[in-house]
C-alpha cells in the first residue's frame, strides 16, 4: 500500500510536470529571474553569450571590454537592436521570435554612428513553450521581486480569480494613477528605457512607460504580456498584447489612440462565435519585448 502510494504521488508529480510545460499556469505573485549558469556559453575575450536558458526565451549577455558603447543585435527574421548597458555583468535579452535559428551579434562603437563587429554566435531555439519570453523581465519591462511595480501588482490581483479579472485590475490602477506626459512624449531620446518604479513614483509616463508598468504588473501575476513596438498610422506607439487560457493570445487589449487608453470589450471573446480582433485596426505591430 505504501509502495501504491509513492507511485501515486510521483505519477501526479510527473503530470503536473507535463502539463506545466504544456501550457502557462496561473500563479498569482511568481516573479521569474533571469540567470547565468554557464551551463552554455560562447564568446571571447571580451563578450560572454550564456544561452544557458534559451528554452525560457532569453540569452544573457557580459560585456568586459573598455568600450563605451555596445549594442546587441539579434535577429530571427526580425532585427532587434539594443544597447548594451552593464559592464562586466550580465544583461538579459528576450528571444520573443519563436523556435529557430537566432543570430546573436555585438559591437563596439568606433566613432559617432560607427561600429565594428566584437562577437557573432548563431543560436538554435527550442522554447518550453511560446510563453516563457513573455513573463520574464528584460531591459525594456524590467522587474524583479523587490520592485514596487510588484508588490502593487499583488495588491490589485489579490481576490481577483480569473485572469481577465486581473488583467482589468491592473488596467484601472494605472490609468487612474497615472497622468499621460505630452511633453515628455515631444522630446523623448532614442535610446530611452522605461523604469518601472520610477514610473509610478512620478506618477506620468509617455505610453511606453504605461505599457512596460502594465506589461512588469501582469507577468508578475505569471500572465503572459507583449510590450508592442509599433505604429498607429505613422505614430510611433507601445501597447500590450495577452495571453489568456481558453482564449489565446489578445492582440492590442490594452491600447492608446493618441490620448487615452483602453481597454478591448472582453466580451467579444464568447460572443457569437467571433474572436478577439485588434483593440484598434490602425495598429500595426513591429518588435514584441
Amino acid at each position: 500500500m505504501i509502495v501504491m502510494k509513492k507511485l501515486a504521488k510521483k505519477t501526479a508529480a510527473l503530470l503536473a510536470a507535463l502539463c506545466l510545460a504544456a501550457v502557462p499556469v496561473t500563479a498569482y505573485g511568481m516573479v521569474r529571474t533571469p540567470i547565468a549558469s554557464g551551463s552554455v556559453t560562447y564568446g571571447n575575450d571580451k563578450v560572454t553569450i550564456d544561452a544557458s536558458h534559451t528554452d525560457q526565451g532569453y540569452i544573457m549577455i557580459k560585456y568586459t571590454g573598455g568600450n563605451s558603447k555596445i549594442k546587441v543585435q539579434v535577429t530571427k527574421g526580425t532585427t532587434y537592436t539594443y544597447n548594451l548597458n552593464a559592464r562586466d555583468t550580465y544583461e538579459v535579452f528576450p528571444l520573443t521570435e519563436g523556435n529557430g535559428s537566432y543570430s546573436v551579434k555585438v559591437f563596439e562603437n568606433i566613432s559617432g554612428n560607427q561600429y565594428a563587429q566584437a562577437c557573432s554566435q548563431n543560436i538554435q531555439v527550442s522554447l518550453e513553450n511560446q510563453y516563457t519570453p513573455f513573463l520574464y523581465p528584460n531591459q525594456y519591462v524590467n522587474f524583479n521581486q523587490n520592485s514596487n511595480a510588484v508588490a502593487i501588482s499583488n495588491q490589485v490581483a489579490a481576490g481577483a480569480g480569473e485572469e481577465i479579472t486581473v488583467v482589468t485590475n491592473v488596467f484601472n490602477y494605472v490609468v487612474e494613477n497615472l497622468t499621460y506626459d505630452y511633453d515628455k512624449a515631444a522630446t523623448v531620446q532614442s535610446g530611452y528605457l522605461p523604469n518601472v518604479d520610477a514610473t509610478l513614483a512620478s506618477r506620468n509616463g509617455i505610453c511606453f512607460d504605461y505599457a512596460s508598468l502594465m506589461t512588469a504588473m501582469l507577468r508578475a501575476q505569471n500572465i503572459p504580456t507583449k510590450l508592442v513596438i509599433g505604429y498607429t498610422g505613422d505614430l510611433y506607439h507601445a501597447w500590450i498584447s495577452v495571453y489568456l487560457k481558453n482564449q489565446g493570445w489578445v492582440d492590442d487589449i490594452i491600447y492608446f489612440d493618441g490620448s487615452n487608453w483602453s481597454l478591448m470589450d472582453p466580451t467579444f471573446a464568447s460572443s457569437g462565435g467571433l474572436s478577439f480582433g485588434a483593440g484598434d485596426s490602425s495598429y500595426q505591430a513591429k518588435y514584441a519585448y
